[in-house]
């Protein structure tokens, strides 16, 4: 895995002031999503015929018609509790705590495979700052590398910071090389011949799109590729089988992360034998994604006795919000401070049965006590503005950092309202991340 994949957040210059960011986030309309652009991108560049008009009737939301601004300060401090959290999860102690109260599954050795595409979602503005969770099987990579094409900007002074869209071939190549990588990492001599993408009834996904769009990824380098239901596949003396392709490698899109689900018995049986790799996988998100894990992680007693540098845990503790579980000796307490919290089941996956708890009903909360959840202190997203028409259109943005093997390949962001992303908002969607330079002398975006 080479440590040159380039980045969608973009050098520029922007005005100066402490204010900039926002400056920029609540004035600056000068770049727009291209629709000529990005259909050229989804149906001939590195998509297929008619997968444009299949996301315009499907998912219309996917894609911003704005990108954000984040200042390069607050890019390179979610690198670093990127890296300090990695650095907690390698350590023996802490492997051990975690695996030894999850599936059991999750303590099977994965063979050496890393885990493609983990996702860390941060909610960033100039005066706050705060990781919200992280993903083992983030969506949207593909998506983005589409975005890297379909922005355009109407002024010369900022059309510099859509270098991106040079860089989306090198994108592209580096997302493959991730999983040769995983394929190497397992200790195969043989070249990786086959993919399967694997979710739940993949063709009613509202991500489905991003499906082709990697299945077309792929096949350009040379690959077999499927999509695929868990309940498809076979297992016959040690291979893993769709139809008669022997599949190699599961690119794994599924939120039965344990794989326990009947449907997902034979992917379990292959993995547990070792006939495949499995990217992401089950000991990846209990190591990661568990979202009690983010109670250890804000727990300074907790994180001294694993052994963790008094400097890590200082970033960890500045940066993660207080998490707790949800517990019936702190349920009042809990209940008294819920407009100050939010929400979240152990094992949850976009937004889905999270509460801001100013949201919160009583019925709802008795859910909540039944078990299962954390409580999160808020921490305020960004909000950018997307025209100049009156009255404005606010949306809120959260960042989403991609990595693999604690490196952040690229940063975009999700646009939305209501209480988490939904990719159901107009204007919505994935966006771009531009990166803010200060410059004192030059203002590259005349508002």
């Amino acid at each position: 895995m080479t440590d040159k994949m380039p980045s969608l957040s973009i050098a520029a210059t922007i005005p100066s002031g402490p204010d900039s960011i926002e400056i920029l986030n609540s004035e600056c309309f000068c770049i727009s999503l291209d629709t000529k652009s990005l259909k050229q991108a989804l149906e001939s560049e590195i998509g297929q015929p008619g997968l444009f008009d299949l996301i315009q009737q499907r998912c219309p939301y996917l894609f911003a018609t704005r990108p954000v601004f984040v200042s390069k300060a607050n890019l390179a401090r979610m690198e670093r509790v990127i890296h300090a959290i990695e650095s907690v999860v390698a350590l023996t102690a802490y492997r051990e705590e975690i695996l030894s109260d999850s599936p059991h599954i999750a303590s099977h050795n994965p063979g050496g495979a890393k885990g493609v595409f983990f996702g860390y979602d941060f909610h960033v503005t100039e005066g706050g700052f705060g990781l919200i969770e992280i993903n083992t099987n983030a969506g949207g990579a593909m998506l983005n590398a589409v975005l890297a094409r379909a922005h355009q900007a109407c002024c010369p002074g900022i059309d510099k910071m859509l270098a991106a869209q040079n860089k989306s071939s090198a994108l592209e190549d580096n997302i493959v090389a991730m999983f040769f990588q995983e394929w190497s990492l397992s200790g195969h001599k043989r070249a990786l011949r086959s993919i399967a993408i694997v979710d739940e009834n993949p063709t009613e996904q509202y991500l489905y799109p991003e499906f082709l769009l990697f299945q077309q990824l792929f096949k350009r380098h040379g690959l077999e590729v499927v999509i695929a239901d868990p309940s498809e596949f076979t297992l016959h003396e040690g291979v893993l089988k769709h139809d008669k392709m022997n599949i190699d490698l599961v690119y794994n899109r599924l939120t039965d992360f344990s794989l326990s689900e009947p449907a997902s018995a034979t992917l379990r049986e292959a993995y547990l034998q070792n006939a495949i790799v499995l990217t992401p996988n089950p000991q990846a998100h209990a190591l990661f994604a568990d979202k009690r894990n983010l109670v250890l992680l804000t727990d300074p007693v907790r994180l001294q006795a694993l052994g963790v540098p008094k400097a890590t845990q200082d970033i960890l503790l500045a940066a993660i919000p207080h998490t707790e579980i949800v517990l019936p000796e702190n349920a009042e307490y809990l209940w008294q401070k819920r407009r100050e919290l939010f929400f979240k089941p152990f094992a949850g996956f976009g937004g889905k049965a999270a509460y801001r708890g100013d949201k919160l009903t009583k019925r709802v909360w008795t859910e909540i006590l039944a078990g299962g959840y954390i409580a999160q202190a808020l921490v305020t997203p960004g909000s950018r503005i997307i025209s100049d028409d009156e009255p404005a259109q606010v949306l809120k943005f959260d960042l989403r950092n991609y990595t693999y093997d604690d490196k952040v390949q690229w940063v975009a962001a999700r646009l939305y309202q209501g209480q988490t992303t939904n990719f159901r908002t107009l204007g919505g969607g994935f966006a771009p991340v531009y990166e803010g330079q200060i410059d004192p002398n030059e203002k590259s975006c005349t508002t």
